[in-house]
């Protein structure tokens, strides 16, 4: 009764919600790719993956072409076996981010069936360590906003009770990111965690530099200095800064991240469960930096990454980038600066059909 019967990939374009720069891009669009399983007893399970603008119709033929017809009579109780054939029926393109959104968009839609199936939200059928999680801000802290925009939205962040911000760094000057982590730093006192992110933008002599500008402002991360393939870099500037150095976003397989955390230049996993290819190898990610003694603090998906970051105990952090609203009928639930985990059986993201549908590319 658990065969899968249907599957069906599909494209929604999601304008952005606001304004989103870095050092290196802006946020054009939400490109979703979504799957949806039927199993033979008439569970629907409902999964998806993203991109930030292109590549979302290479990561819907491969799922069309190659991953959704395989998938037809497997068992979707069976989640390992489901995920190890698709990802070994398509080798010559992993590791590699098209292959891997696919991935993550069946395997959403297998845990999202696995948890309806047992009546059991996802936080805790993936782990159940507790529903609350510490949420911190990132909508406050783009790179073309103002010196006081980011004042304000870290006084606004900081007011609501939550316990973080993350600020973009990469402006042409040194002193220009030094300034701006200043005059927040002096405004929120030394109480608020503040993070910042290079997304990737500088050489190791110049992101060097810049960490030992930054460490007078007492910051809780420096994420992504360096390209995400820079294994050597990250170690290297771990080593010579206080300041813990943040990965993840952009690694693609569990074993990426084991070359990372074992060589010593991740200090916070941020790892994406779209990106590396469904909740499955998100888990295992997890567990991997949990006995290395690190901390999780996943990159975007809020929705999604809320249930799995309380699921895990080395779960920290979750990131406050608001996406979805215009295809949910409900947001997550923030109480006291925390994300809390839905309690509904499946992912706990109240999807709207209609409006789905309304933005689907044809």
């Amino acid at each position: 009764m658990s065969a899968i019967t249907r599957a069906e990939a599909y494209l929604v374009d999601l304008e952005v919600e606001t304004v989103r720069t870095d050092a290196v891009q802006s946020f054009l669009k939400q490109e979703t790719i979504f799957v949806a399983l039927e199993t033979a007893d008439g569970l629907t399970g409902l999964g998806y993956s993203y991109t930030i603008g292109t590549g979302g119709t290479a990561v819907l033929a491969l799922l069309r072409d190659n991953l959704l017809p395989r998938l037809l009579g497997v068992d979707a109780r069976n989640v390992e076996a489901a995920w190890s054939d698709l990802f070994w029926s398509t080798h010559a393109t992993t590791v590699g981010a098209i292959t891997s959104l696919a991935l993550a968009a069946v395997d959403t839609a297998l845990w999202d069936l696995r948890c309806l199936r047992a009546g059991e939200p996802l936080w805790r059928l993936a782990g159940g360590h507790r529903r609350e999680v510490p949420l911190y801000d990132t909508e406050g802290g783009w790179l073309h906003l103002t010196t006081d925009e980011l004042v304000a939205g870290a006084l606004a962040s900081q007011k609501a009770g939550w316990p973080g911000v993350k600020l973009k760094v990469g402006k042409p000057r040194v002193h220009e990111d030094v300034d701006r982590l200043r005059a927040v730093r002096d405004a929120v006192g030394p109480s608020l965690d503040i993070m910042v992110d290079a997304n990737q933008s500088m050489t190791y002599a110049e992101a060097k530099r810049r960490a030992a500008a930054f460490e007078a402002v007492d910051l809780s991360w420096f994420e992504e200095p360096l390209p995400a393939d820079d294994v050597t870099g990250h170690v290297r500037l771990a080593e010579s800064t206080s300041i813990p150095i943040a990965v993840g976003e952009s690694l693609y397989s569990v074993s990426q991240f084991r070359e990372y955390v074992a060589a010593g230049g991740a200090g916070i996993v941020q790892v994406d469960v779209a990106r590396v290819g469904g909740i499955t190898p998100w888990l295992k990610v997890a567990h991997l930096a949990e006995s290395f003694n690190l901390e999780v603090c996943p990159h975007f998906l809020m929705e999604l990454h809320v249930s799995l970051t309380a699921a895990v105990p080395n779960g920290r952090y979750v990131e406050h980038i608001p996406q979805l609203r215009a295809i949910t009928r409900s947001e997550m639930e923030i109480a006291d600066g925390h994300a809390v985990a839905p309690d509904t059986p499946g992912l706990g993201i109240d999807w709207d059909p209609d409006a789905i549908d309304d933005r689907r590319v044809s």
